[in-house]
C-alpha cells in the first residue's frame, strides 16, 4: 500500500509547530521532541486514513482518540512516554476520509483501523483508546488479537449511550459541543465554547487543541475538523448503541485496563463492575482531576498507566 505525507493544510496552519507548546507544559526540554509526520495510508477499500507518526523506530503504541477529536489529542501523552506511536485520525475526524452514510461506529473503525496498523506497525504493539476509540479498540482487541499486545480503554464501555442516562452539560464538558451548531462566527467564539466546558485544563491548551480540531471557511465562519453534524442516508444504520459490544469484551484475551476519569460520569461503577465480571483479570484504574478526556486533563498521569500497565515499567 501506498503511504505518504499528506499535503499542507489549505489554511496554511502549521500543525506540528504547536507540539513544542505540549513539551513546555510537561516541562520536557526542546531536545525530546520526537520526529512528528502526518501520513495517509490505504483503508483497505481505497479510502485515505491519516496518522501521526511519532518517532523514526518501529512503533510500540497506537492511539485511537474520542469521537469530535483527533489525532493531537495525545500529543502530550505521546510525548510524556516518549515512545514511538501512531495516532490514527478515526474516520470521519481530522485529515481521514468521510463516510456518506456517516457510520462512525466502532465496527467500520476497527476494519479501518487494522488497515492502518498493519501497514504502518510491525509485530504486536499496545493499543489505547479512549470514549469512541475505547469502543473500536475494544473491537480490535477482540477480533483481531494478533496485532496487540495490550490493550488500554479509556472512560468508556459497551454501555456508554445507554439512552435512560442523563448528563448536564457540565457534566458532559466538551462533549456537549458536539450537540451544538457545526459552525461558530469566529475562532475566538469557537474556542471559548471549548474553555468554558474545560475547566480542569489551561485555556492556552484548550485553544490549542480546539485549532487542532477546527476548519475555517471561505466566509469566514470556522467548524469543527469532524463529520458527525448533518444528516444521513435514511437507509443508514444507527451506530451509537454500543452494547452489542459487551461480547467483544467478553472475547478479548490480551491484557487489558479500564481507566477512568475521577471526575467523568461516562463509566458508571455496574458498568465497570460488568467488565471486571467479563474480564477477570481486567486492571482498572480511576484518575483524580481527570474528566472523560483522561489524556487532556492528566496527560503525564495516564503516560504513567500506560507505561506501567503495558510495557511494566512502574515509573518513567
Amino acid at each position: 500500500m501506498t503511504v505518504k505525507a499528506i499535503p499542507a493544510d489549505p489554511d496554511e496552519y502549521d500543525e506540528l509547530a504547536a507540539l513544542a507548546e505540549n513539551a513546555g507544559e510537561l516541562g520536557l526540554p526542546p531536545a525530546a521532541l520526537p520526529p512528528v509526520e502526518r501520513l495517509f495510508v490505504s483503508d483497505g477499500e481505497g479510502q485515505a486514513m491519516s496518522a501521526l507518526v511519532f518517532g523514526r523506530a518501529d512503533p510500540e503504541i497506537v492511539f485511537l482518540h474520542g469521537g469530535g477529536q483527533n489525532a493531537h489529542t495525545w500529543d502530550s501523552v505521546v510525548l510524556a512516554l516518549g515512545r514511538s506511536a501512531v495516532a490514527v485520525d478515526l474516520p470521519g475526524h481530522g485529515h481521514s476520509f468521510t463516510r456518506p452514510d456517516r457510520n462512525y461506529g466502532p465496527w467500520l473503525n476497527a476494519e479501518a483501523v487494522a488497515a492502518v496498523v498493519a501497514q504502518l506497525v510491525h509485530g504486536p504493539v499496545a493499543l489505547v483508546g479512549m470514549s469512541l476509540g475505547g469502543a473500536t479498540a475494544i473491537r480490535l482487541a477482540a477480533t483481531k488479537p494478533a496485532l496487540f499486545s495490550s490493550v488500554v480503554i479509556v472512560d468508556v464501555t459497551p454501555q456508554v449511550n445507554d439512552p435512560t442516562r442523563s448528563w448536564s452539560t457540565s457534566q458532559r464538558g466538551t462533549v456537549a459541543l458536539l450537540a451544538e451548531r457545526p459552525t461558530y462566527s469566529s475562532f475566538e467564539e469557537m474556542a471559548s465554547a471549548a474553555i468554558a466546558l474545560s475547566p480542569r485544563r489551561d485555556p492556552v491548551a484548550v485553544r490549542r487543541g480546539v485549532r487542532h480540531n477546527a476548519v475555517p471557511l471561505p466566509d469566514g465562519t470556522w467548524r469543527w475538523r469532524h463529520d458527525l453534524f448533518g444528516r444521513r442516508d435514511g437507509g443508514s444504520p444507527s451506530w451509537q448503541d454500543f452494547t452489542s459490544l459487551w461480547e467483544d469484551v467478553s472475547n478479548i484475551k490480551v491484557p487489558a485496563m479500564l481507566v477512568c476519569g475521577g471526575e467523568s460520569v461516562f463509566v458508571a461503577a455496574a458498568d465497570a463492575r460488568e467488565m471486571q465480571r467479563r474480564l477477570p483479570a481486567l486492571r482498572v484504574e480511576r484518575v483524580t482531576g481527570a474528566g472523560h478526556s483522561v489524556q487532556s486533563d492528566q496527560p503525564s498521569e495516564l503516560a504513567r498507566l500506560i507505561e506501567s500497565f503495558s510495557f511494566g515499567h512502574a515509573v518513567f
